[in-house]
């Protein structure tokens, strides 16, 4: 059996699609309210605060990716990741289970350095700080055998459905609406950004490598990066709408800050705006180099698409 644990975000949704397509009908799908992706999954509701419920929603399973995701509230992810990430590697250490951990990039510095999967972790704020130790904890345990697991690392994404991404909500909702993008800092910066749906194919495809374990990857992106306004551009023209788009300044996201506390706690993110952000994922293209990525011109088709036959 291969268990989703936080199935209910766009990456679970999608990677129990990639699992059936690709690998196995037998997958279990775990959160505090669980929906059925394939006619097949079974439903588990959890807690993953609770040990004893991690526990429960691990047993049986050869597999494990854990694809939670936490609110953007800087005091909960401070509260919260260490006991989630203690709960989950102790239950797949006593089950024996395999454990595939789906990662951001918060940890790394926020410059115009290309990062690889050796960068070192310089978190800018306390959100970058905790998911550095967690992630710190879960290579300890890899290294000291406690667990088979893997970390898959990934930028930022945007994509379909319920995608919850900042490029999603200040750029690509806002043009399907026919309002103007907004984008934080600069509109010259070249970002590197992953579509949903080839980071869960990708998790897929690695959590059922068996000598892709031990490692840290990077998930594949499209390496031809755009900078901000280039993909406000081609997102307009993707979606049939004015390429119009808003440079939010340092001083208006910090008064916007003062009122609205998603942006005051998205704050330790914005020096990545500054400067180019160049996520590198060589390593995976050389091992599997049969895996196509989406590129941006083919993931904005598919968002118009999705909302065109809504």
């Amino acid at each position: 059996m291969q268990t989703i644990l936080g199935a209910s975000g766009q990456i679970g949704h999608e990677l129990a699609i990639s699992l059936k397509n690709g690998f196995t009908s037998d997958i279990r799908l775990v959160s505090r309210r669980p929906q059925k992706v394939n006619d097949t999954d079974q439903l588990l509701s959890a807690d993953l605060l609770g040990a004893e419920q991690t526990r429960k929603a691990v047993e049986g399973s050869d597999i494990v990716y854990l694809t939670a995701g936490l609110p953007m509230n800087t005091q909960l992810w401070v509260e919260q990741w260490p006991v989630i990430m203690r709960n989950v590697i102790d239950a797949c250490a006593a089950h024996q289970a395999k454990l595939v951990y789906f990662d951001n990039t918060y940890m790394y510095p926020q410059t115009d350095t290309p990062q690889t999967e050796d960068a070192p972790f310089q978190p800018n704020g306390r959100k970058g700080q905790v998911r550095a130790a967690i992630a710190t904890e879960l290579l300890d345990a890899m290294n000291s055998g406690k667990i088979q697991a893997m970390i898959c690392r990934a930028p930022e994404f945007y994509g379909p459905g319920k995608t919850q991404s900042i490029t999603n909500t200040t750029v690509i909702d806002n043009l399907l609406a026919g309002k103007p993008a907004k984008v934080f800092l600069r509109d010259d910066t070249l970002r590197s950004l992953i579509y949903t749906p080839d980071a869960s194919r990708a998790m897929a495809l690695l959590g059922n490598t068996p000598d892709a374990y031990g490692q840290t990857w990077h998930l594949p992106c499209d390496d031809n990066r755009l900078t901000c306004q280039q993909f406000v551009d081609l997102a307009a023209r993707t979606f049939n709408q004015k390429p119009s788009h808003t440079v939010l300044r340092q001083w208006q996201l910090t008064l916007a800050g003062v009122f609205n506390r998603t942006v005051r706690d998205a704050a330790e993110l914005l020096p990545r705006y500054k400067s180019d952000n160049l996520f590198v994922s060589d390593k995976f293209k050389t091992r599997f180099p049969e895996f196509r990525v989406t590129t941006f011109e083919e993931g904005l088709k598919t968002i118009r698409d999705e909302q065109l036959s809504l």
